[in-house]
């Protein structure tokens, strides 16, 4: 029980909040799910195009991306909520960057009648979150990193937070084999069944020279000072 399920599903309403909220009718679900999916490809795209990182400040390959995005509906105003782990570092000219981010949207989804925010929030703790993580790894193996240097790596990164735990699994021709293989270290505890406890988890793929690797990040944080 609980093994073979996404862990943030498995868990909603207890520890685990929505990234979307909004009402539709049962004729029209299928339209705004699919608007959600455009909005985050977008946001995520545009971001990645422009992003800059100041050559005096050293940052690691991957914490400067997005962490996840919440996504808001009304009858006619939409809001963004974008969460990232070095926003002050990475977007420059902000009221210039949000406003060309905002007709990008627009654009993309054809808003007409509907108002759009979009606000950039800070990460308070970018080494304790799966997805800016797992984008860590990704540019360590894009670099041909030896993947157990990249996971130890991670580890002694979130050994900086509030985590009590964290399993790292990496699947795909690793170390550029010829045969796929999976494999997983985990550090500290990472309760799956017990669905009281705070697990924040990321499923993210990667493209290399040798072929796509799978990257999936268990965390195991403390709830009371998440």
């Amino acid at each position: 029980m609980g093994q073979k399920i996404n862990p943030l599903g498995f868990r909603l309403g207890t520890t685990q909040g929505y990234h979307s909220r909004w009402f539709a009718q049962s004729k029209n679900y299928f339209d705004s799910l699919k608007e959600d999916q455009k909005i985050r490809n977008c946001l995520k795209n545009y971001v990645q195009k422009n992003i800059k990182i100041q050559k005096n400040i050293k940052i690691f390959s991957g914490l400067e991306g997005i962490g996840h995005i919440e996504i808001q509906k009304r009858i006619d105003v939409t809001q963004i909520l974008i969460y990232m782990g070095f926003p002050k570092l990475l977007i420059e000219d902000r009221p210039k960057r949000i406003e060309e981010l905002k007709m990008n949207v627009k654009k993309e989804l054809n808003f007409v009648n509907r108002k759009l925010n979009i606000a950039i929030t800070r990460i308070p703790n970018p080494y304790g979150h799966p997805n800016i993580l797992a984008k860590f790894i990704a540019g360590q193996l894009k670099n041909r990193v030896s993947f157990r240097k990249a996971i130890k790596k991670v580890i002694e990164l979130t050994e900086q937070t509030d985590t009590k735990g964290i399993q790292i699994q990496i699947a795909g021709r690793l170390d550029r084999k010829e045969i796929a293989r999976v494999e997983w270290i985990r550090e500290g505890r990472v309760p799956l069944q017990t669905i009281r406890a705070k697990i924040d988890y990321c499923s993210y793929t990667v493209r290399t020279v040798y072929g796509v690797l799978g990257i999936k990040i268990w965390l195991f944080v403390d709830k009371n000072k998440k």
